[in-house]
Formats: structure tokens, sequence, C-alpha cells
């Protein structure tokens, strides 16, 4: 094999095994595109390539609709199974749909599946996030309402205390002429009853944002999903349609078989200096005119991709907010509560004999209350439990990521798949891909002939010419009498001036003067060029 190598050459060598890689991917393409197999090997390599393409499809279809539409797996099998046996028939008993499938295809690197994969990126997108951070947002609100129902169980249990405690003082209330008086007043379960109802009305509120979010959204995913299925189909069934009606639609690319054509006519003289709108198929190579059409087009793509970074982070502050705040309320500690109540009462009987005689009075007690009362002030109510935060999804995001990327892949590659598009239309229908040819070389023929007829007049016409030699301007002399009697004009420009023409390139018309004048280029006359004047 290294013989084999040195011989060959690294590049011929490569060059054969990929071919040789290839071969068998050209015969499955061959037996694919034809309307009828020419053998039971064509036939066999047909159906087993669509019995595997419908397989796919319904594979594609079951985890479509599941895991990114959300619908139920029975009617998701169902559906999946359906598409998958339409795809196969349509596939093997109809050619128009086989070059209908191979065509859609490359229509996603065109203008049209362009937007279809933004639009659907950002509904992908939409999907997954919307719902997330309103989720989040809902755990921090109910934080807020644990912490709200916690404290008014708190402050009410606080007032139950202190109402027992004035209960308990309540029979010793008055001694003599000191009075003593401790009062709880208010319903308290009543209060209680309203602030619960009014932080429940606020937590359904939210949720029912949340819940008609996440219709709104699905049905918008479910909406863009069919519209991007049908709106690729349509697109190719369109270019189909007129790539089998109209001979000049898309007809602009100059092939292998015109090329031979015109080999074997000896008419390579026709693209010997082709036009602008002819195309090379088997160029690869882009002009500048396109790589500045695709930058530009990159502008749309770029801006959703900012926006998808910044949703994105969204996402994640809204979870690490939800986090922190779940985390910080399930710690929050209960504070220990004690009230102790120490009371003792006493009386004294002529207490001013002992006073006199500078003595402390005798005291008889009455009564000695030494009571203590416990609670805890807790912040979160047992009764509200916390909801858990949800993490952001990544696979949404690096989805609508991907989906972006290849928008912006798409630009890049629109001219090469729409080559494609007319390749395999091509493939598919090789006859009318023969009358195509034979328009376009029609086209090229009579624009090469009445480029021809036209130069062949002019030289009799104007059998000699004088050089000037030097620039000429629109304020000299020779200008200042114009005749319109007749031009002559050079690729659009046009000069109305009685004996002089400008020769740079070898293509010039012998027209009227009646609305030429409108073709002038803007500037071309004052700046001057070298002129050529007749004698």
């Amino acid at each position: 094999m290294l013989a084999e190598v040195q011989k060959l050459g690294w590049w011929t060598f490569w060059h054969v095994e990929f071919c040789k890689v290839l071969a068998p991917l050209q015969t499955a393409w061959i037996a694919f595109s034809q309307p009828v197999p020419a053998s039971c090997g064509q036939l066999l390599t047909q159906l087993l390539l669509c019995g595997s393409l419908a397989i796919i499809i319904t594979g594609v279809a079951h985890h479509w609709l599941v895991s990114s539409l959300h619908y139920p797996l029975g009617s998701s099998v169902l559906v999946a199974t359906a598409c998958g046996l339409l795809a196969f028939l349509g596939l093997g008993m109809v050619p128009p749909v086989r070059c209908l499938f191979a065509i859609s295809v490359p229509t996603l690197c065109t203008e049209q599946g362009h937007r279809l994969l933004l639009s659907y990126s950002t509904a992908t997108l939409a999907v997954a996030m919307v719902p997330n951070v309103l989720a989040n947002m809902g755990a921090v609100g109910q934080v807020l309402k644990c912490i709200t129902e916690g404290s008014l169980e708190s402050l009410l249990n606080t007032t139950h205390q202190l109402h027992t405690a004035a209960r308990a003082l309540r029979p010793t209330g008055y001694t003599g002429s000191q009075g003593l008086t401790l009062q709880a007043q208010g319903n308290g379960s009543a209060f209680q009853l309203h602030m619960f109802q009014a932080t429940q009305q606020v937590i359904e509120d939210f949720s029912g944002l949340e819940s008609l979010a996440r219709a709104a959204v699905l049905g918008t995913q479910r909406l863009v999903t069919v519209l991007f299925v049908l709106g690729l189909l349509g697109d190719s069934a369109w270019y189909l349609y007129r790539y089998l009606t109209d001979l000049q639609f898309d007809n602009i690319y100059a092939t292998r078989q015109l090329a031979q054509q015109l080999a074997e006519a000896r008419s390579t003289h026709l693209v010997a200096s082709p036009p602008a709108w002819l195309l090379w198929a088997t160029r690869p190579r882009l002009s500048r005119r396109e790589l500045l059409s695709c930058l530009l087009k990159l502008g749309m793509p770029f801006l959703l991709l900012m926006a998808t970074l910044m949703t994105v982070a969204t996402d994640h502050m809204t979870f690490l907010l939800a986090q922190a705040a779940v985390e910080w309320a399930q710690k929050l500690p209960a504070v220990p509560i004690t009230l102790m109540i120490k009371y003792d009462a006493a009386y004294t009987v002529l207490g001013f004999i002992p006073f006199l005689f500078n003595q402390p009075p005798p005291e008889s007690p009455v009564l000695s209350i030494n009571k203590s009362f416990q609670w805890e002030l807790s912040f979160i109510s047992p009764h509200c439990p916390l909801l858990p935060t949800q993490q952001p999804n990544l696979a949404a995001p690096l989805a609508a990521g991907f989906l972006q990327l290849l928008a912006c892949l798409t630009v890049l590659l629109e001219t090469y798949a729409r080559r494609l598009r007319h390749a395999i239309a091509a493939s598919f229908f090789k006859d009318q891909e023969a009358r195509r040819v034979q328009h376009l070389r029609a086209r090229l023929q009579r624009r090469y002939d009445r480029y021809h007829a036209v130069v062949i007049y002019l030289t009799l016409l104007l059998p000699s010419c004088v050089i000037l030699g030097r620039w000429l301007h629109l304020a000299e002399s020779q200008f200042q009498h114009v005749h319109n009697e007749c031009i002559c004009t050079l690729t659009g420009l046009t000069f109305p001036y009685r004996n002089v023409i400008w020769m740079e390139w070898a293509f010039i018309a012998f027209i009227n003067t009646r609305g030429v004048v409108k073709r002038l280029r803007k500037g071309s006359a004052e700046t001057g060029h070298h002129l050529y004047q007749l004698p």
C-alpha cells in the first residue's frame, strides 16, 4: 500500500479512496432518484431506503410529539405510526414525493428555511424558559406567603398567651384602692382567616398566570411546529412546481450537461465571456457580492443569539434568587419566649404604729403567684409547605442555540443549497432538465448573435476613429453644441454627443437618443474618460 501511495501521490491516493467511498452512495442515490427501477437490485435498494427513511420519520415524530410538544403517549404513538406509514407509501410509490422530500433538506439552507429555524428556536426557548422563570418566582412568592402566615400565627399565639396570663391574674385584679387590669380583646381567628385568604388569593392568581403562560407558550410552539413543517414542504413543492412548468425559472446554472453539449456542438464561444447571471454549478467559490450578502444576513441570528443569552441569564438569576430565598426560609430558627409572672400580696394592720418606733410593720401574706408561660415565635408556618425551585433546563437553550447556529450556517450555505436543489430536481426529472438545458443554450445563443450583429454593424458604420489622447470634460468647447441625432452607448453608459464615443470595452450599441439619457450613470461624464472622436 505504501508503494501504491508513493506511486500515485498522496492527493491522488486520497481522491481515489474518496471516490471508492462515494461509489455506493452514488449507486444508492441513482436507485432512489429513479422513477421506475430498472432492475430488482434498484427496486430492493429503493424500498430499503424508503423504509429506513420512514422509520427515521416515525422516531423523530414520536420524540417531537412527546418531548417537545407534550402530547399524550398513546396519541403520539398513533400519530407517529401514521406519519411513518404515509411516508413509506408516498416515498415508495410516488416519485415526486421522493423528490419533494429530498428538496426539503437543502430548502432548510435557503432564506425560508433560515426564517423557519429562527422561529422554531425562539418557540423552543420560550416553552422551556418562561414557565421555569414563573415557577421560580412562584417559589419566592410561596416563601413570602409562609413567612406572613407564620408571623401572624406567632403574633396570635403571643396574644393568646398574654390573654391566659391575664386570666390567671383576674381573681386578684383589685386589692384595696390599687387596681390592675390586663385585657386581650379581638377575634384572632377571623383576622388569621382574612390574612390567609388574601395571601392564598395572591398565590392562586400567580399560579393561574403561570398556567396561562404555559398553555400559551405550548400552543404557540405547536402552531409554530405545524407552520414549520407546512412551510418547509410548501416551499419545496412550489420550487418543484416552478421547475417543472417554467423553463426559465432558476435556469442560471452552467452544468456539466450544458458544457458537454457546447463542446460537442463546438459552441464554447457562447460562454467565453459569460453574462453576470450565469453561475457555474461546478465552481464552489463564492463571489464578493455573495459573501457580503451573507455577512449582512448574519445580523438577525446574532441579535437573536444575544437575546437567547440574556434569557438564559435571567432564568439562572431567577433560580439562584428562589433557591437562596427557600434555603433562608428553611433555616429561620424558632425564637423561644418565656413569660414569668411573680405576684406576692400582703396586708398590714395599724402599720403606722411600728413606723413611729422606726420598726418595719408586720405583714400578713394574702396571695403568692409564681407562674411561667413558654411558647415559640416561629416565622414559618408549619402548615405552609415551601415549593421546590425549578432548575434551569439546559437542553432547551442548547437546542435553541444549535438551531440558531444552524441558521447562521444556512446563511453561508444558501448559495450551495440553491445549487443542490437544482441538482436534485435535475436528477429526478432528466427529460425536463434536458429541455431546460436546451432553453439555456438557446438563450446564450441569442445573446451572442445580438452582440455579434451589433459589433459588425458598428464596424461598418464607424470605420475609423481619431484618438484624442487626453481626457475630455463637459466644460470643453467640443461639447457646447449637442445634436440629438445619434449616440453611442457602452454597457448601459450613454453619451449624447454627435461624434464622441467611449471605447473602453468591445461591446457598444447604436441606438436612438430619445429616452436613453436616463441611463447615464451619475458622475461618469464629469470625471472624464478616455474618449475617441469620430472623423
